[in-house]
């Protein structure tokens, strides 16, 4: 940072600052954590010696453990792109109008779980469904880290309930698929070539009033090497919607890129690939009996109502926590 010539490049700049951040983030947490050490040495020390010291004790080992934790986050959280923005899509599977319905849930569970967070969020895409909930919705989750912690959640959610769409009030079985890609900026280059593109202006079915109805504003890109098709329309100007949408194409691109040379290293390891998108990996049961369960890692929460209002970390840590190794995207 002492060369100036570094202030010449913003990204770069931005950067460094950001991996600076990091390390003395990272520093402070060892020093807090080396510094209750010594105070708890010290403590059982004076208990020997007939001291009375169990309630500093007692507060000294809650500092220790949470200041453990937040050593254990730091670490799960280093991979390559976890302190990027996340970018989380959802659409509906099988199941009919009551996977719909839920996969708006699963969009109030993110976005309340973001909320929580101090996350900042955008709906860049939504497409209603017919007679109750959403086709897919895509969500930008703005903040640190915010990669890191959603890419928990990629693969497929389970929800059993009464259905409230069933006069028979029987009981059904509903699915949502939920991807998480990392928000790459301008410091990873992405080739996009003009060609390869085909872009479609329509007019924009969400919210929004009246002039967001009436214009295409909305924009459609489809990139035709891989098939990928990326839509944005939660802004007026079909230029914003335009960049947004370019935005997220290349997201998934670098996405795309990273899923092959993984799929590369394995088949060069001799591994089997493991089935993520399309695995269940979560059932949200709300009847007969109320349990969230993780199908993944075992963790299991009775308090349904308090996840769907957006308490997923506990679900996300320990399936971080069960890779056994520092998080990589």
């Amino acid at each position: 940072m002492a060369d100036g010539s570094v202030w010449d490049d913003p990204d770069r700049a931005a950067e460094l600052n950001r991996e600076r951040a990091e390390a003395v983030a990272r520093r402070d947490r060892a020093k807090r954590l080396l510094g209750l050490l010594d105070d708890a040495r010290t403590l059982l020390e004076l208990d020997r010696e007939g001291e009375t010291v169990d309630e500093e004790f007692a507060e000294t080992l809650e500092g220790l453990d949470r200041a453990i934790a937040d050593v254990e986050v730091s670490m799960m959280l280093s991979g390559d792109d976890d302190h990027r923005n996340a970018i989380l899509s959802i659409h509906p599977g099988a199941g009919g109008v009551d996977a719909q319905d839920w996969a708006e849930m699963l969009l109030r569970m993110y976005l309340r779980w973001a909320e929580r967070q101090g996350y900042r969020t955008e709906l860049v895409d939504r497409l209603e469904g017919e007679g109750a909930g959403i086709k897919s919705a895509t969500v930008r989750v703005i903040g640190p880290d915010a990669y890191g912690w959603l890419k928990a959640e990629r693969g497929v959610h389970r929800l059993v309930r009464i259905s409230p769409f069933d006069a028979a009030a029987r009981r059904h079985t509903a699915f949502a698929s939920v991807d998480v890609i990392p928000e790459v900026d301008d410091t990873i280059e992405i080739e996009i070539d003009d060609k390869d593109l085909r872009i479609d202006t329509f007019r924009s079915s969400g919210a929004g009033g009246q002039h967001v109805n009436v214009t295409d504003s909305a924009v459609r890109i489809t990139h035709l090497p891989t098939g990928i098709v990326v839509s944005c329309q939660d802004e007026r100007s079909q230029h914003r919607n335009r960049e947004k949408a370019f935005r997220i194409l290349r997201a998934r691109l670098y996405e795309r890129a990273l899923r092959e040379r993984e799929e590369q290293r394995r088949k060069e390891a001799g591994e089997k690939k493991q089935i993520d998108f399309g695995s269940q990996i979560r059932s949200y049961v709300l009847a007969p009996y109320r349990m969230v369960k993780d199908h993944r890692t075992g963790l299991d929460m009775g308090d349904v109502d308090r996840v769907l209002d957006g308490d997923l970390t506990p679900f996300m840590k320990a399936w971080l926590l069960a890779r056994g190794e520092p998080s990589s995207s």
